[in-house]
């Protein structure tokens, strides 16, 4: 159960713990598992896996822009209800988000035009490929997976209740009377 607060709608704080985990299962699907996995495929050439990887990456990337506006919006939200009333790891939660917003900017204005421009020498013939800026790339997915991991964590424990130990009572042990 969510913990209840008066003004902080209940869509922007399920939105705190819901964009985080889709957009990681985005990443881990695309970025860990398919983008290496397609090279390995047989008949694969490295022009055909690249335009592939590009068309891939692109509706990738418009996917993480649409979790990011939502999060953004979400997040807007929640500040402006928590300045009424206090919402618990909302600050972590605040820095979390802006961090995994601010990589995905990297990521999208800065990294991925400059592997364009290597992917389109590669394609051209003009290029034999072996970038770094594609380790810049996985170096930003990898810190992104841990933002979003960090928010998840921040999330679940501002909006659930804590749990007895937390909030420092005993839990009741279960005797013969209550069964």
């Amino acid at each position: 159960m969510l913990i209840k607060t008066t003004h902080a709608p209940r869509w922007a704080r399920a939105a705190m713990l819901f964009i985080p985990a889709v957009w990681l299962g985005l990443i881990i699907g695309i970025s860990f598992l398919e983008a290496p996995l397609k090279f390995t495929a047989p008949g694969i050439t490295i022009p055909l896996g690249l335009g592939i990887g590009r068309r891939v990456f692109l509706a990738m990337n418009i996917v993480e822009a649409a979790l990011g506006v939502f999060l953004l919006i979400a997040l807007i939200t929640l500040w402006r209800n928590h300045r009424y009333q206090e919402l618990p790891n909302f600050n972590k939660m605040r820095f979390w988000s802006l961090v995994a917003l601010v990589l995905l900017l990297i990521k999208t204005v800065v990294i991925r035009p400059l592997l364009a421009v290597h992917t389109d020498r590669v394609l051209a013939g003009t290029f034999e490929g072996g970038s770094s800026t594609h380790y810049y790339y996985i170096g930003v997915e990898v810190l992104l997976v841990i933002v979003l991991v960090a928010l998840m964590i921040v999330a679940m424990r501002g909006l659930l209740p804590p749990t007895a130990d937390v909030a420092g009572v005993v839990p009741h042990e279960k005797t013969a009377a209550d069964e």
